[in-house]
């Protein structure tokens, strides 16, 4: 392991809950509050422990990612987004801000590694967006180094600009109001119990992490609305990347050997502006095997019919694989999965593979 360099952004703060609400009031000019469902099993049956779900894929561009990216480029003043928007992603990030440059009518330009999946690059151009493969060493350097300095166009950081955690912390204001409402009727009907601290049962919250960003809006948003200690925030992470889980053993943000088919957080590092927030944030770390991942995805699509990638997955693998009776939140963050992929992890499931 070693220690995480830092591209020159300040330390992340919590931000208070009045900043979470405008943030969040522009959010839903473009995304949808995303409904609590009950997980299922292949039977359609409810499963064992109480799990919900939480399907980002639902989103316009099919993940999370345009909560944040949106919120950020709409802060931009216009003079500043007419010379264009450059990103760094693995995808779904480059999908939301292509959907942004759209929008504002905008050039958006997403630097994206060489080999990355051949359904989001193609996601990307089809929203407009350019998309410049890079070696996905020399992607991590201009990440490190701050090679967007160099750019003319306007740089929007995938984890650790704080506009784009704000946006992110809408998701995180959903549960809060699910949390607090604790009515079953709105996503579900008769069926089932709501997502709340129920008979001493707490309450666990699953989110996959790559670079951060989503955890520490959920995070955040958690603490800011008083929920922060009301309810326990799992960070999920592959066992083949296990960056936040390595930083916060060595206290410290460490890099790490990176080797997952879960393309979406396959971030070898966490950064020393984010790693005091996660730190403050974040309950405890799961890892996930690649294997176990790959039947959750499976799961997924048969018992609740949704198609998820493998980022996605790991958050209900984990909650699968935890034992005792905590009511389980899963953000299931994103939908981009190569049809092929898909079709072998479904095939592999159904042989026992």
């Amino acid at each position: 392991m070693r220690p995480s360099p830092a591209p020159g952004y300040a330390p992340l703060q919590l931000p208070d809950l009045e900043a979470l609400e405008r943030a969040a009031e522009i959010v839903y000019d473009v995304c949808l509050r995303t409904p609590l469902v009950r997980a299922r099993d292949a039977s359609g049956d409810a499963t064992r422990a109480e799990i919900w779900l939480k399907p980002e894929t639902l989103q316009p561009i099919g993940s999370f990612k345009l909560r944040g990216i949106y919120h950020a480029v709409s802060r931009l003043g216009a003079s500043r987004r007419d010379v264009g928007l450059l990103t760094v992603s693995a995808g779904n990030t480059a999908q939301a801000l292509a959907w942004c440059g759209r929008r504002f009518g905008v050039a958006a330009t997403s630097l994206m590694p060489e080999g990355a999946p051949a359904t989001k690059v193609a996601a990307v151009e089809a929203l407009g967006g350019t998309v410049r493969q890079v070696p996905r060493d020399a992607l991590f350097e201009f990440l490190r180094e701050g090679g967007w300095r160099s750019e003319s166009a306007a740089f929007v950081h995938p984890w650790i600009e704080p506009d784009v955690i704000a946006g992110h912390a809408s998701l995180g204001l959903e549960l809060v109001r699910e949390l607090e409402h604790r009515d079953p009727s709105r996503h579900e009907g008769s069926h089932g119990r709501p997502p709340a601290r129920r008979d001493g049962k707490p309450v666990e919250i699953y989110v996959s992490v790559g670079g951060g960003g989503l955890i520490a809006g959920i995070g955040s948003a958690l603490h800011a609305a008083g929920w922060g200690e009301r309810t326990r925030l799992v960070a999920v992470e592959p066992s083949g990347c296990p960056a936040l889980h390595a930083s916060l053993a060595a206290g410290e943000p460490v890099s790490v050997d990176c080797r997952t088919f879960c393309d979406g957080v396959a971030v070898p590092y966490i950064t020393r502006e984010m790693f005091p927030l996660l730190r403050r944030v974040v309950d405890r770390v799961d890892l996930v095997e690649e294997s176990t991942t790959r039947r959750a995805l499976a799961a997924l699509a048969r018992g609740n019919r949704l198609i998820v990638e493998g980022s996605a997955a790991l958050t209900y693998a984990a909650a699968l694989a935890s034992d005792g009776d905590a009511i389980k939140i899963c953000v299931l963050s994103g939908g981009s999965l190569d049809e092929q992929v898909l079709l072998s992890i479904l095939a592999d499931t159904a042989a026992g593979r």
